[in-house]
C-alpha cells in the first residue's frame, strides 16, 4: 500500500489535492463547485460542494479502482479483518443485494431467517433464488424475533443439502445476536456460505467486549452500514468479504447495480470514518456502552418499561447482546413502541431510531453524551406519567410466521389483480407491506395473507405505524395473484 497506515485517508487526501489545485470544470456535476447553485451551497457549504466530483484519473474510479479508491478499500480490509473489502454508496440495501447476486441464481436455495430487511427479500426477487426461511424463535414477553437458534439452522441444511448459503441477521435491529461461530461452522461443513446482513454492527470489529464480527467469526461475506455507527455519511457502507470468496467476481455483480457516479463525499466519508475508528474505536465504543448502560439503568428506576440487554442471553437464539442498543419495551405503560415514537419527537423534539409494537429503539452514539441521555430518561418517564393507559387488548407479537407458496420472483412478476386488503385473505400476495423503519416484512411476495397479518396490519395503521410496501400508497388495496 505504499507504506500507508491507518492514520491515511486516501481519499480524502486525493480530494485536498484537487481543490488545492484550483481545477476549472468542464465536466459534470453541472453545478461546478456549488457555482452554479448559490442556494445550495450557502445550505451545504463550499467545502462541501466543491469536492462533489465526479470520476478522474487523480480520483480513481469506484467501478474500476487502481489508485486511491483502491488503497482506501486495503486499508478498509486491513481495519476490518477482510480480505477485500468494497466502498457502497447505494447503501447497505445494494450491499446486501450484492452478497446474494454474487452467490444465487435463479433456482438456488438460499437458508435463511424470514425476519430480514426487504433488501434481501428484493436480491431473491431480482434473481431468481428461492428462500428456506428458518423462523427465528420468539420472545413471549417483548413479542420480538430473536437469532436463529443453531439446532433449526442445522435442519434447514439437513432438509436442503443443495442450498448454495446461509444469510444471518447479526446483530437484528433489537441487538440481538445468533451463535455466529457455530452456524459459519456448521455452514463450511456442509458447503455453504455465509452471508451477514452486519448492518447495525459497524462497532463490533474496533469496540472491546461486543458480539464476535462477521469476520472473525468466519463468515465469507458482510454488508456494513458504516453511516450507522460508525460516523460516516448517509447512504455509505461497505462490503467486507472472507476468505476464498473472488474479489473479481463480486465487483462484476456489485458493479450490476451499483451508481457508475460514485459520490465521493460518501466515499471521503468512509475513507475518514475507517481512520477514525481504526484509531480511536476502542475508546469511542466504551464511551457508547457506558452511556448506552447508564440509560438503561436510569429508565429501570421509572417502571413500567423494560429496557433489556445481556439479561435476555440464552445461549442459543439469544446468543449474545449487543450493549449498545437501547432496545425499550413499552407495552406494560398501554402504549405501542410507535406511539412513544412519536409522542418523543411531537412533544418533545427527539428522534428515536423507531417504534413499533411494543418496543423502540434509540442509537447511542458518540456524538451523545450524559445530558442528552438524560433529556430521553426525564422525557420517558413524563410519557409514562401523563399518557399511560390500561395494556389489555394490545397487539403482543411483531412476527407471524409465514405461510409461503410460491417464489418471491414468482409472486412479483406473476399475473396480479388488486383487491380490498381487506378481502384478501386466502389470496398469495404479490407485493410488500411492512412497516418502515424497520424495513421488515409483515408481508413478502409469495406469502399467503391471513386474517393474522391483516390484523396486524389493522393494528399498524390504527397505532400510527408508518406502512410502506404497496402500489396504494393509502395500504387500503393489495395486489394478490390471480389464482388462489
Amino acid at each position: 500500500m505504499n507504506n500507508l497506515s491507518q492514520e491515511n485517508a486516501p481519499i480524502y487526501e486525493a480530494l485536498k489535492r484537487y481543490k488545492l489545485a484550483r481545477i476549472v470544470p468542464f465536466d459534470v456535476p453541472g453545478h461546478k463547485q456549488g457555482k452554479g447553485n448559490p442556494e445550495l451551497t450557502e445550505f451545504l457549504g463550499e467545502k462541501c460542494l466543491s469536492v462533489d466530483v465526479n470520476s478522474m484519473k487523480p480520483l480513481d474510479n469506484l467501478c474500476h479502482p487502481v489508485s486511491v479508491i483502491k488503497e482506501a478499500e486495503q486499508l478498509a480490509a486491513e481495519a476490518f479483518g477482510a480480505e477485500h473489502v468494497f466502498f457502497m454508496v447505494n447503501g447497505t440495501t445494494s450491499a446486501v443485494q450484492g452478497m446474494i447476486l454474487s452467490v444465487c441464481k435463479a433456482g438456488d436455495k438460499i437458508i435463511m431467517p424470514r425476519n430480514v430487511h426487504r433488501s434481501a427479500i428484493n436480491s431473491l426477487i431480482i434473481c431468481g433464488a428461492v428462500p428456506v426461511y428458518v423462523n427465528p424463535d420468539v420472545d413471549k414477553t417483548l413479542g420480538i424475533a430473536l437469532g436463529m437458534s443453531v439446532s433449526d439452522v442445522k435442519k434447514a441444511i439437513m432438509d436442503n443439502p443443495d442450498a448454495k448459503a446461509v444469510f444471518v441477521n447479526n446483530p437484528t435491529y433489537y441487538g440481538i445476536c445468533s451463535d455466529l461461530r457455530a452456524i459459519v461452522k456448521l455452514a463450511h461443513e456442509n458447503g455453504m456460505l455465509v452471508l451477514v446482513d452486519e448492518a447495525h454492527g459497524t462497532h463490533f470489529y474496533f469496540g472491546e467486549n461486543l458480539p464476535v464480527s462477521a469476520m472473525a467469526a468466519g463468515a465469507d461475506m458482510s454488508a456494513v452500514s458504516m453511516h450507522k455507527t460508525g460516523g460516516s455519511l448517509t447512504q455509505s457502507s461497505f462490503i467486507l468479504l472472507g476468505k476464498g470468496v473472488s474479489e473479481g467476481h463480486v465487483r462484476s455483480v456489485i458493479n450490476l447495480t451499483q451508481t457508475t457516479s460514485g459520490s465521493y463525499l460518501l466515499l471521503s466519508s468512509l475513507d475518514i470514518s475507517r481512520r477514525n475508528l481504526a484509531l480511536r474505536g476502542k475508546e469511542i465504543f466504551k464511551k457508547v456502552i457506558e452511556l448506552a448502560e447508564y440509560a438503561r439503568a436510569e429508565i429501570s428506576q421509572i417502571g413500567g418499561y423494560y429496557a433489556y440487554s445481556k439479561d435476555l442471553i440464552n445461549g442459543d437464539s439469544v446468543y449474545d447482546f449487543d450493549q449498545t442498543k437501547l432496545s425499550i419495551f413499552t407495552r406494560d405503560i398501554g402504549l405501542a413502541g410507535i406511539e412513544v415514537y412519536d409522542i418523543l419527537r411531537d412533544n418533545y423534539e427527539i428522534q428515536i431510531e423507531f417504534g413499533d409494537i411494543g418496543n423502540i429503539l434509540a442509537i447511542v452514539s458518540v456524538g451523545d453524551n450524559q445530558l442528552v441521555i438524560e433529556r430521553l430518561v426525564c422525557a420517558l418517564s413524563e410519557i409514562k406519567r401523563l399518557h399511560s393507559k390500561d395494556k389489555t387488548k394490545m397487539f403482543d407479537h411483531e412476527y407471524i410466521n409465514p405461510i409461503v407458496k410460491v417464489s418471491p420472483q414468482k409472486a412479483f412478476y406473476g399475473d396480479k389483480k388488486t383487491v380490498d386488503i381487506n378481502e384478501s385473505i386466502g389470496y398469495i400476495s404479490g407485493e410488500f407491506v411492512m412497516c418502515y423503519p424497520p424495513g421488515i416484512p409483515i408481508i413478502a411476495p409469495g406469502e399467503l395473507v391471513t386474517e393474522e397479518i391483516l390484523d396486524y396490519i389493522a393494528y399498524s395503521k390504527e397505532r400510527g405505524c408508518f406502512l410502506t410496501g404497496t402500489e396504494d400508497m393509502n395500504i387500503e388495496k393489495i395486489n394478490v395473484l390471480e389464482d388462489r
